[in-house]
C-alpha cells in the first residue's frame, strides 16, 4: 500500500521512507540522472534516481503511463517548483515495480490537449485521467457531499423517485423506453421529478431534496446534453422568499466550502421584464455593463423609412452605446455583430459613429443632425463612441441586440471571469403565446402558482398573468430556477384549460395529480 499520495509530501517529510504509486507522467533523462514526474488524482512527486543508483538504467526505460509503485527517501530538490505543492522535495528511490507498461497514447494525457473530441470520447477513460479532468469530477464529489450536509442540517429528507415512469408534456419532449411486457406500450424518462415531488409533499413530507438523474429530448447545446444532474428540492408550508433564501445559503455554502469564495451581499434581484428591457435576455450577463436603450421617442419623426415602417407597425427601435467604439471596432468587426443579429432573426444592424460628438458613418446621413444630436443626448455620447441599433419587432429586437451585446463584451474583452455576479431573475410570465400553433404555452411549466393578484383574471386576460417562479443567474448562465406549485386543483384546471385541454385530455394526462389536490 501507498503511504501518501502524490500530491502530499513536504518539506516537513524530510528523511522519511515512502512508498507511492501512479503513472509516469514525463520522464526526464539527463544522462547521469534520471527523473521522474509521478502522478495520481491528487498531483505530482518527482522521482530521482541518481548516478549511483543501480535502478537508473531502469527508470531511463520508463515510459508515459506505465503504472509504478516506489519506496524511497524524501529529500530536498536542488531546483524547486514553486507551481506545484510538492515542489520543494522529490523521493530518493531505491525500490522500484513496474506494475504495468503502456502503449503511446492516442492523445496527450495532461490538462490541455489537441485530441479531436472524437477521439477524447473514444478513449474517454484517457480523457478523464487528464489533471484537468479529474479536478472537475473532485469538485463535482465535494459539491455533492456539501449539498448533503447543508440540505441535512436544515430538516430535509433524501428521495429516490423512479426513472420509468409515465409521460406527462411539461414542455421537453421525453425520451421512450419500450415494455417488453406490454407490446407497443413505452416507459418515459423524467424531465424533472417535479411532479412526483409534489405528491410527496401531498404526502406529508414537508421538506424533500434529491440529487435527480434528468432526461430531455433536445438539440444539443454548449450547455444542455441528453442527460444531466440537478439538485431538486421541495418545501412545503413556504413562501417564496423561504424558497430564495433557502436556496441563497445553499449556493453561497457550496461557494465557500467547495470554491473557497465567500459571498457576503445578497444575491441580485430583477424583474423578468427588466432583464429583458436592459439585456435582451432571461439570462442577463450583469459583469458588465452596456444596457440595452429604448430610442421610439428618439425617432418619432424620422424620415428614415426604415425605422419608419417599424414604428408605425408596432414595432421598436433599441440601442447600445459603445464606449470609444468608433476607435476599437472596425468595419469588418461591425459586420460580425451585424451577421450575430441576423442569426438572431434581426433585419440588419444600424450605426453611427461619433469623433468628439460628431455624426458619421452608418445611417448617420440618413437620420440628419437634428436627430443624430438627439441621440447623442439621449445615450450621453462622449468623444468616439459608436450606437448600435435594431429596429424590429420587440421580441425580435431585444433578443438579437441582447446577443450582439454578449457578442462585444467577449469582442471588447469586458468579461472578468472571477465575478460572480448571482441574480435572481423574478416575476415571469405565466404563459407566453406561440403564433404558429394558435395556442398558449406555460412559459415555465403548467403547475407553476399564478400570483394571487393575477388570480381572478388569468383565465380571460393570460398574458397579463405573471407566476410565482424565479430563475438563479450567473455569468449569463441560468443556474437554477423552480416556482411555487399549485396546489388548488381548481387553479390548476383553469391552467390546463388555458393551455387548450379539454377535460377529458385533462383527466387522461393528469387525472392523478388531479385527484390528489382533492385531498387537501
Amino acid at each position: 500500500m501507498a503511504t501518501h499520495h502524490n500530491n502530499e509530501l513536504t518539506m516537513r517529510d524530510i528523511g522519511k521512507v515512502v512508498k507511492l504509486k501512479g503513472f509516469v507522467a514525463k520522464r526526464r533523462d539527463l544522462g547521469n540522472l534520471v527523473f521522474i514526474d509521478l502522478r495520481d488524482q491528487e498531483g505530482i512527486t518527482q522521482l530521482a534516481f541518481d548516478a549511483d543508483n543501480d535502478l537508473r538504467s531502469i527508470a531511463a526505460t520508463l515510459k508515459p503511463e506505465y503504472v509504478i509503485t516506489i519506496e524511497g527517501t524524501v529529500r530536498e530538490r536542488s531546483s524547486k517548483n514553486k507551481d506545484i505543492l510538492t515542489g520543494d522535495i522529490e523521493i530518493d528511490v531505491h525500490r522500484l515495480e513496474v506494475l504495468n507498461t503502456a502503449k503511446q497514447t492516442p492523445m496527450l494525457i495532461q490538462d490541455e490537449t489537441d485530441a479531436l473530441e472524437d477521439t477524447r470520447l473514444k478513449y474517454r477513460y484517457l480523457d478523464l485521467r487528464r489533471p484537468r479532468l479529474q479536478r472537475i469530477l473532485q469538485m463535482r464529489h465535494r459539491m455533492m457531499r456539501e449539498t448533503r450536509r447543508f440540505l441535512d442540517d436544515e430538516r430535509f429528507t433524501e428521495f429516490e423517485t423512479p426513472v420509468l415512469t409515465k409521460s406527462t408534456p411539461e414542455g421537453a419532449r421525453d425520451y421512450v423506453v419500450p415494455s417488453r411486457i406490454r407490446k407497443g406500450e413505452f416507459y418515459a424518462l423524467p424531465q424533472s421529478p417535479q411532479l412526483f415531488k409534489q405528491l410527496l409533499m401531498i404526502a406529508g413530507f414537508e421538506r424533500y431534496y434529491q440529487i435527480a438523474k434528468c432526461f430531455r429530448d433536445e438539440d444539443l447545446r454548449s450547455d444542455r446534453q441528453p442527460e444531466f444532474t440537478q439538485i431538486d428540492i421541495e418545501i412545503n408550508f413556504a413562501d417564496q422568499a423561504t424558497v430564495l433564501d433557502i436556496s441563497e445559503r445553499l449556493i453561497k455554502h457550496l461557494m465557500v466550502s467547495v470554491k473557497g469564495v465567500e459571498i457576503t451581499e445578497p444575491f441580485k434581484r430583477m424583474t423578468y421584464d427588466e432583464a429583458m428591457r436592459d439585456y435582451g435576455t432571461d439570462k442577463p450577463d450583469t459583469r458588465f455593463c452596456m444596457k440595452l436603450e429604448q430610442l421610439d421617442d428618439v425617432f418619432e419623426n424620422t424620415d428614415f423609412n426604415v425605422f419608419k415602417k417599424v414604428l408605425s407597425e408596432g414595432g421598436t427601435v433599441r440601442g447600445i452605446r459603445v464606449e470609444a467604439g468608433s476607435e476599437r471596432l472596425s468595419r469588418k468587426d461591425i459586420d460580425a455583430l451585424t451577421e450575430t443579429a441576423r442569426r438572431y432573426e434581426a433585419s440588419g444592424l444600424a450605426f453611427v459613429k461619433f469623433d468628439d460628438g460628431a455624426p458619421s458613418g452608418g445611417i448617420a446621413k440618413h437620420l440628419g443632425a437634428e436627430t443624430c444630436d438627439r441621440l447623442a443626448s439621449r445615450l450621453g455620447i462622449r468623444g468616439s463612441d459608436l450606437v448600435l441599433m435594431v429596429a424590429d419587432r420587440r421580441e425580435t429586437a431585444l433578443r438579437a441586440l441582447g446577443q450582439v451585446r454578449r457578442a462585444l463584451a467577449r469582442k471588447l474583452d469586458l468579461i472578468d471571469d472571477d465575478v460572480h455576479d448571482f441574480t435572481w431573475i423574478l416575476e415571469w410570465p405565466m404563459f407566453e403565446y406561440d403564433e404558429e400553433t394558435s395556442r398558449h404555452y406555460a412559459l415555465h411549466h403548467p403547475f407553476t402558482r399564478i400570483r394571487d393578484e393575477d388570480a381572478s383574471s388569468f383565465t380571460e386576460e393570460p398574458l397579463n398573468a405573471k407566476a410565482y417562479c424565479y430563475d438563479l443567474v450567473v455569468q449569463g448562465q441560468e443556474l437554477g430556477g423552480g416556482s411555487l406549485r399549485i396546489h388548488k386543483g381548481s387553479m390548476q384546471e383553469d391552467v390546463f384549460s388555458v393551455l387548450g385541454m379539454d377535460k377529458d385530455e385533462q383527466r387522461r394526462k393528469f387525472g392523478f395529480l388531479l385527484d390528489a389536490l382533492q385531498y387537501g
